[in-house]
Order: structure tokens, then sequence, then C-alpha cells
């Protein structure tokens, strides 16, 4: 999937590459940040830079579109009903608990830990299901962002190895 993706991307600048990257449902910064260090060769401060302004771009249009988008194409079609029900199921099963317990602040960890599901999509929708609002969804998640681009980056240059 990542290299049908980098190749898609070739002709553009690996800055808007990386840029597209974080924008992508579960690679995020996940992918973009690695592949920005790893394919493209960019400095640090850049495949930071792209990979968490793209990742938070993201995550504010969902914040603020999902609501009116899911219904008006659950409304229209059998299949985005069904994807928005999976999705939106994934997302409440996933944070239910945690904001319970810690509020907005658990968006911020939940974004912040680089795991699989676990990024800028997920969160945003969950903060719209949950009816965190927008500016304070924005606010932790783009913390959580911001994390996740530390943590990321530090695994991507080798400070951590699990292996």
């Amino acid at each position: 999937m990542v290299d049908a993706l980098i190749e898609t991307l070739a002709n553009l600048p690996p800055q808007l590459a990386v840029f597209i990257i974080s924008m992508v449902p579960i690679a995020e910064l996940r992918v973009s940040i690695p592949v920005a260090l790893g394919v493209y060769k960019l400095p640090i401060w850049e495949a930071v830079l792209f990979s968490v302004l793209g990742d938070i771009l993201i995550a504010l249009l969902i914040i603020r579109y999902i609501g009116p988008l899911s219904q008006w194409l659950r409304q229209k079609s059998k299949f985005f009903k069904k994807l928005f029900d999976w999705w939106f199921s994934r997302a409440i099963k996933r944070m239910d608990n945690k904001l319970d317990v810690w509020g907005p602040l658990a968006l911020m960890l939940f974004v912040g830990v680089p795991l699989p599901v676990t990024g800028a999509w997920t969160g945003a929708t969950a903060s719209w299901l949950f009816k965190i609002p927008r500016k304070i969804a924005a606010v932790f998640i783009s913390a959580g962002v911001l994390m996740a681009a530390f943590i990321v980056t530090l695994i991507s240059l080798g400070v951590f190895s699990f292996f």
C-alpha cells in the first residue's frame, strides 16, 4: 500500500507528497514521517512540519464536516451507511470508557500514541460522536498529533528500538 501511494505521489514535490500521506487514514504521520526521512531524505524539521500540518488539517476538516457529510452520504447510499456505521462503532468502542474517565485529555493520549487506528482520524471522529466542543477537540487532537510526531520521529531515527 505504501509503495503504491509513493508511486502515485512520485511526481509531486516531496514536501507535498509527505503532507498528503499524513492525511491518509491509518497511515497518517506514522507513515509520512518515516517516508519523509527514509525515502525522500527530507531534513527532520521538514518531515515533522509537513506531516504534522497534514495530520492536523485532516483532523480539523473531520471535526467540522463529519456530521453533515456522514448524514448526507448515509441517506444516499447503503454502502456509506454501512461504512459510517462500522467506522463510528469502532470509534465509540475505542474511546467510550477513556472519555468518561479522562475527558478531552483522552483524545490527546489516544491520538498521541502512534498505534494502528489510534490517530487523528479516529480521535476527530470520536470528538464529534461524543459531542466534544470543536475548539477543545482541535486543541487536544493537535497536541496528540505533536506527541505522536515526536514519538514516530524518535523511532524513525532509531532512538527507540523494539527488535
